[in-house]
């Protein structure tokens, strides 16, 4: 069982996200666009997911997505965002959001990334994030995880090789595989298959989730 927070503004939109989760089993779904009462809910029921309308106009979204982090340090939270504002997401990021999809997203791809938030993956579509992190990017991700690490005060031990790792600070920092390739002094192709095997071996489908990922469970810094 699946438990979701829908924090939705528009009633035809929220019905329609509603309609959708309802048709897979497995899915309680919570709905609010109190603050006080989204928390509450949280307290009560330990969510493992939350939806949250990335344009709300009730309520600052930011701050919602922050405290419900705050509440339940595990939640996974996905931002349905309304159009693919750069500078938004990056606030997002820091407040703690694990998923970015635009509200175009099929009923079938958001219950998919639900079940993969509530197993503790990152998630980020390619119309929404960039495919390579900028360093503007990974500055964003280094305050989000240094206020995790701070935390959670604990690092999980990682199935990434010591050569993944590094590849994954390169990564971070906003490097391109070619400026990779010419750090490490290794081919191109030997950074494409490093990274196709640290992708594979965290479950996530791009590197700027990975990054996400690695910055969660502070396998890597940025100093």
């Amino acid at each position: 069982m699946i438990r979701v927070i829908l924090v939705e503004s528009v009633p035809l939109f929220r019905a329609g996200i509603r309609t959708a989760l309802e048709r897979f089993d497995g899915c309680l779904i919570l709905e609010s666009t109190d603050c006080t009462e989204i928390m509450e809910l949280a307290q009560v029921h330990h969510p493992g997911c939350a939806i949250i309308d990335g344009g709300l106009t009730t309520l600052d979204p930011l701050e919602t997505c922050c405290m419900l982090r705050q509440q339940v340090p595990e939640i996974g939270i996905l931002i349905l965002a309304p159009t693919p504002d750069e500078e938004r997401l990056f606030r997002f990021i820091r407040a703690g959001a694990s998923a970015f999809e635009l509200r175009s997203i099929s009923p079938e791809a958001l219950v998919e990334d639900l079940y993969r938030m509530s197993r503790g993956e990152y998630l980020s579509s390619s119309e929404v994030l960039l495919a390579q992190p900028s360093a503007r990017f990974a500055l964003a991700l280094k305050t989000r995880a240094h206020a995790e690490v701070g935390a959670a005060n604990k690092t999980q031990a990682t199935p990434l090789s010591p050569r993944e790792l590094e590849m994954l600070r390169y990564i971070a920092r906003g490097n391109s595989n070619k400026e990779i390739a010419k750090a490490l002094k290794i081919s191109d192709q030997t950074v494409k298959n490093h990274i196709t095997s640290m992708l594979k071996k965290l479950s996530v489908n791009d590197r700027t989730a990975a990054v996400m990922y690695a910055f969660r469970h502070a396998w890597i810094t940025l100093e």
